[in-house]
């Protein structure tokens, strides 16, 4: 806040992309939100350009921004979609791959496209790199998995991002991957309880695979983890999708 008590700039526009909602606001120069968040329902298919339509209609009732961030469920490399495993498909996570779809999502120049139609410079990154830059705290290897319509993950070193690497996709148990077993349409064909089990089976991967210092828990999902978790993994709320963009214009550690 300035001396007269109002939200210092730059202000950005923070956008979460998600499989099953597409949710904005924007944040001021400390990262506290300026207008309540607006949301609307993931419509499928989603080919690129009704995405993009789909965000200009979102964000236009918010206040005007200086520039703009977004979290992507996929890969993203210099602000280009390498991977969209959620818009791929022809009805949402879980049906079938359109080839069509497929091609036109592929090295999509998602950034360049949303700083065009929204007016403004956007930076475009992994939803779940996005979400850890929110909450890590810059000590040691600080994991974030995200559990929501899909999962993903985000690995941070002393708070700095390292390169997004697509666990989500790897084989987990039963020849499927992290992904099909822990997805949001999963956990309803399978019930909270084995669900649980699993997410449980999946920290304890990690811890193993990458010996976290600290594991974050966020995600549409995370809070219908049950049991005691361990001292070293936290639950974090689902704002941190939005709040995490900021971070995409601090000091550039993001690296995009």
């Amino acid at each position: 806040m300035t001396p007269d008590g109002t939200p210092k700039t730059p202000f950005t526009l923070a956008i979460d992309i998600g499989g099953t909602g597409l949710k904005a606001s924007v944040l001021d120069a400390a990262g506290a939100m300026v207008a309540d968040r607006v949301r609307v329902a993931t419509s499928y298919p989603t080919p690129p350009d009704k995405l993009v339509a789909d965000l200009v209609a979102l964000v236009a009732p918010l206040p005007a921004s200086d520039r703009a961030s977004a979290g992507f469920p996929g890969m993203v490399r210099a602000g280009n979609i390498l991977t969209a495993p959620h818009f791929v498909t022809v009805d949402g996570p879980g049906s079938k791959v359109d080839p069509e779809l497929l091609a036109a999502w592929t090295d999509f120049p998602l950034a360049q496209t949303l700083t065009e139609k929204l007016g403004k410079p956007t930076k475009v990154a992994n939803d779940a790199d996005l979400q850890g830059a929110a909450v890590v705290k810059g000590e040691g290897l600080e994991l974030v998995l995200t559990l929501g319509t899909g999962f993903g993950t985000g690995l941070f070193y002393d708070g700095h991002l390292l390169p997004h690497m697509e666990f989500a996709h790897a084989p987990f148990r039963k020849g499927e991957t992290f992904n099909e077993q822990l997805g949001d349409r999963t956990r309803k064909d399978i019930g909270d309880d084995r669900w649980n089990k699993r997410a449980t089976k999946a920290i304890e991967v990690f811890r193993n695979l990458v010996f976290f210092d600290h594991c974050y828990i966020g995600g549409g999902n995370a809070k219908r983890l049950e049991g005691t978790l361990a001292d070293d993994v936290t639950v974090i709320d689902n704002s941190a999708g939005i709040l995490g963009g900021i971070k995409l214009w601090d000091s550039g550690h993001l690296g995009v």
